[in-house]
């Protein structure tokens, strides 16, 4: 696999040029972006997935939704529907996709509403009844049609974009000097112990501007798994678990729960992945050859949200952000530009 990326390389460069030559029609103002009143915020990533924008947006709402109305904007991805919609009580993550049905069922007083064509959807938000006061615009980095107020680029700490390549030999959408167009830089699922000497090593290598702020951030999870009924991860350490993942990048949860002292079996899919039946079948066969008693299949939250119906003893464990170091400086941050 390695090999065939090294060798589409002339493709990488090809991929970069038109990416550039985009951008630059943008910064010319040769093809214009759409500026909005409404407040908005972009979570975003010069990579393909796997940087963890989903607990950065569910850290912003958090950090929000006590006092102001927020509306979360996803594009949906791999969903079965087209166009504008808001996450009503109909929907399902087939329906609108598995971060925004997420979002939908964790935070019920936000705005959750999906399109590919961002700009339509803001006007769409800004023509309600009762408007949001902030647009949280999840893995539009790259959608340059909105002009957005305060941009928030992650990069994960195993892989950053500084060491990265064009699609298809890398996995960058855009050159690395994208990032100059972000305020904020955060640097995620770094070690919770990462050192201040560490910290200012890829700070440095990031070349950040005099305008922007970096911030780093570890991956916290919940001791609690949530499902038909909760336990703790403790009780883990007697059995046996399948541990069932379709997201970018397992290797964080892997680790955790190794250090954790946890057996498991993982069966790994693809991101955004959709589980057929076939898939289900596989998942109880596996399940049901664990020698162990009192078995559960674990998943992550994102996974949980399309496959909950489909399987028993299912439990998933929740993750959030956490700082560092700095939380304040980043929170004042938001809420000066909100304000």
């Amino acid at each position: 696999m390695k090999f065939l990326r090294k060798i589409l390389f002339p493709f990488s460069l090809l991929y970069g040029l038109i990416t550039s030559m985009r951008n630059y029609l943008y910064d010319k103002h040769i093809i214009t972006s759409t500026q909005f009143q409404t407040p908005t915020i972009v979570v975003g990533n010069l990579s393909v997935g796997g940087t963890g924008k989903t607990p950065q947006i569910e850290y912003l709402i958090r950090l929000l939704q006590n006092d102001y109305k927020i509306a979360v904007l996803s594009r949906g991805y791999k969903r079965k529907s087209s166009g504008f919609m808001i996450a009503d009580e109909n929907s399902t993550a087939e329906i609108i996709g598995d971060e925004p049905f997420q979002y939908y069922l964790k935070f019920p007083k936000v705005i959750v509403c999906v399109d590919v064509d961002r700009t339509n959807a803001i006007q769409q938000l800004e023509a309600l009844e009762n408007p949001p006061d902030i647009i949280l615009l999840d893995d539009a980095f790259q959608h340059r049609r909105v002009n957005a107020g305060f941009n928030i680029l992650l990069t994960a700490y195993h892989n950053l974009y500084v060491d990265d390549h064009m699609l298809p030999t890398g996995d960058l959408r855009e050159k690395k000097s994208g990032a100059k167009r972000a305020q904020v830089i955060i640097v995620t699922k770094c070690p919770i112990n990462i050192s201040e000497v560490e910290q200012f090593e890829i700070t440095q290598k990031l070349n950040l501007t005099s305008k922007q702020s970096i911030f780093f951030t570890a991956i916290e999870y919940d001791n609690e798994l949530k499902g038909a009924s909760n336990l703790n991860l403790s009780e883990l350490k007697n059995t046996e678990t399948l541990l069932v993942t379709g997201i970018a990048n397992p290797t964080p949860l892997v680790e955790y729960l190794t250090n954790q002292k946890i057996k498991f079996k993982h069966i790994k899919y693809p991101d955004h992945y959709q589980f057929k039946e076939k898939d289900i079948a596989e998942i109880n066969s596996e399940f049901k050859s664990l020698k162990s008693n009192n078995n559960i299949v674990l998943t992550t939250e994102k996974d949980y949200v399309r496959i909950f119906a489909d399987l028993q003893n299912l439990r998933y464990i929740s993750i959030k952000t956490k700082f560092v170091k700095n939380k304040t400086s980043f929170d004042k941050l938001i809420k000066k530009y909100v304000e």
